[in-house]
């Protein structure tokens, strides 16, 4: 029997973290950060990383695993991040996945398959082109456009794929998956916030820092927060109408991301009190099941 997994997911803002690390506390579990931008390394502040903390009271999987100017793909994370359920559940603790990366999550909870890697002659090609002509030429050839039809790399990918691959969509077994609802004016008030605090915390700084190590085209400084503040620092933009774009930015990001979560069909949505609920309802399922023999 496949050993029993929580997803803990929602939209940018929403709270899931602070829920994940309260059910980690509470049925001693340990949490795989499913984040497009905490996998990098010394991007801390931009990407509201778990604090040293949060770190020292639960361990953390999947965080600072390459520099920002390295490759980092769903196909990396699924690999290391399947090792770390195993992991977690050899030494008798609960795997928790955590995070906004709806790809990265389903990759491991629908054991998604991967394309080869791709051609670099080919990808130059494909880089060459403008959004538009990739968005037609997926068209043309009848693949699957990306959720994010505008972003550049998405649609590479998805040409040299073929369109995404075949996926059954069959959910891991003992797998239990939430995601937070939250109302959209609320969250727009966290985001903003969340904001000025990232402004008080030094997030200019370390834009700056890691824009002069590490130059500004790699796929890491693509973070919302890392775009906004770019120009700040070029003297460009005043510094609060930066935010403001940021703002949007990460509104528009919680909607991909809400979007994205709604197709599947397992997520169980609900407030912080109903997902906790269910959570514990599963939890003890599980302490229930291993408690029956298996007379097979």
């Amino acid at each position: 029997m496949a050993s029993p997994l929580i997803v803990i997911a929602g939209p940018t803002a929403s709270g899931k973290s602070a829920l994940a690390m309260q059910i980690a506390k509470q049925y001693d579990g340990e949490l795989i950060c499913a984040d497009s931008r905490t996998v990098y390394k010394g991007m801390d502040i931009g990407t509201a990383k778990p604090t040293a903390q949060d770190q020292k009271e639960v361990p953390h999987h999947l965080l600072d695993v390459v520099a920002p100017n390295q490759v980092f793909t769903a196909v990396q994370f699924k690999e290391l991040a399947v090792k770390a359920i195993g992991d977690i559940a050899s030494r008798g603790k609960l795997p928790i996945i955590v995070g906004g990366t709806g790809l990265y999550v389903d990759s491991v909870i629908f054991d998604y398959q991967f394309g080869d890697a791709a051609d670099p002659k080919r990808r130059e090609e494909l880089q060459s082109m403008t959004v538009e002509q990739l968005q037609q030429l997926c068209l043309e050839k009848g693949y699957t456009l990306p959720l994010n039809i505008k972003n550049k790399r998405h649609l590479v990918r998805a040409v040299e794929m073929g369109g995404l691959l075949s996926q059954k969509k069959k959910l891991r077994p003992n797998t239990l998956v939430v995601a937070i609802t939250t109302n959209r004016d609320i969250l727009r008030v966290r985001v903003a916030k969340r904001a000025e605090q990232l402004v008080a915390e030094g997030v200019l700084e370390e834009v700056g820092r890691l824009g002069d190590r590490y130059g500004w085209g790699g796929e890491a400084m693509t973070g919302n927060i890392y775009r906004s503040m770019r120009p700040v620092i070029e003297g460009e933009l005043p510094l609060q109408e930066a935010l403001e774009q940021f703002i949007t930015s990460d509104m528009q990001l919680a909607k991909r991301q809400v979007t994205w979560l709604r197709r599947n069909p397992y997520v169980v949505w609900g407030d912080e009190s109903q997902l906790k609920a269910a959570i514990e309802h599963f939890v003890q399922q599980n302490k229930l099941d291993e408690s029956i023999p298996d007379l097979r």
